[in-house]
């Protein structure tokens, strides 16, 4: 039986190479990466045991189990989050959806920043953002759009079904798996959101780029890095981010900076003044 912990499972099994933890691979294998004996032997579990997890019953897997297999596979902390979260999903009340109005305060901290700022949730819906960020990224969308509760901005959306969204990004594939990522994050903290998986459901279905990249279960927080734009008035611009988590719901507070005197900076005064 397929689970989302065993498709992840084999995702992560298949792109650990033996020669990476030590093993001598004799032949041809028919799969890539480890076999299901391989990773036990290494974890300290039983094959039988492990093939249980790969096939949903992973009823009271015990944290060390669990280490140890984050430990084999060379798993992220985000990814090692997500595997406790697959392996021990908490019981959650099914809830009516809630309307995400972002807080005043919030709002007043985006409008304020001097570089460009936004307000996203667990979707990657776009709550609000200030001049500078719907400039960097509004993609066509007026500035009053994150107002529209049914039909705010989605950058999910906006890079694989919108044209010309990808045309944004000095670097799209990085973009799109970082996407990708991100809502697989999403979901395993939000299982029981109707509308995140109504909005994977559209995507697998509309676009071929992130149904083949959702299959390979990334796993992405995307806390903080940096962001390379192509944008169509003032050219290249690498920006570095914060997205950080707002106590109390599931929105992230997104900056972007340029540090003094570098060419991104150049183009944000230019961009900032279109």
């Amino acid at each position: 039986m397929a689970t989302e912990l065993g498709d992840f499972l084999r995702t992560r099994r298949a792109a650990v190479s033996p020669t990476d933890v030590g093993l001598v691979s004799y032949g041809a294998r028919r799969v890539p990466g480890l076999r299901r004996e391989e990773l036990a032997h290494l974890a300290g579990v039983s094959p039988t045991y492990y093939t249980r997890l790969e096939q949903s019953d992973h009823h009271n897997v015990s944290d060390s189990v669990l280490d140890a297999l984050a430990r084999v596979l060379t798993l992220t902390d985000a990814e090692h989050e997500h595997l406790r979260r697959l392996a021990r999903p908490e019981p959650r009340p099914v809830r009516r959806r809630r309307v995400e109005r972002p807080r005043p305060a919030a709002l007043g901290l985006v409008h304020a920043a001097p570089g460009p700022a936004l307000l996203v949730d667990h979707r990657n819906d776009v709550l609000a953002w200030n001049a500078l960020g719907h400039r960097l990224l509004g993609l066509g969308y007026p500035f009053e759009a994150p107002d529209d509760i049914r039909d705010r901005p989605n950058f999910a959306r906006m890079f694989f079904l919108a044209r010309g969204g990808r045309d944004l990004y000095a670097e799209p594939d990085n973009m799109a798996r970082q996407l990708v990522g991100f809502l697989r994050y999403s979901s395993g903290l939000h299982p029981d959101d109707h509308d995140l998986s109504c909005l994977v459901g559209e995507l697998v279905q509309r676009s071929d780029q992130f149904a083949a990249l959702w299959a390979r279960h990334p796993v992405l927080d995307c806390g903080h890095g940096v962001k390379k734009f192509q944008h169509p008035l003032v050219g290249r611009l690498d920006l570095t981010y914060e997205a950080m988590p707002l106590p109390g719901s599931s929105h992230r507070m997104v900056l972007y900076h340029a540090d003094p005197g570098t060419p991104a900076a150049d183009a944000l005064a230019l961009l900032a003044r279109r």
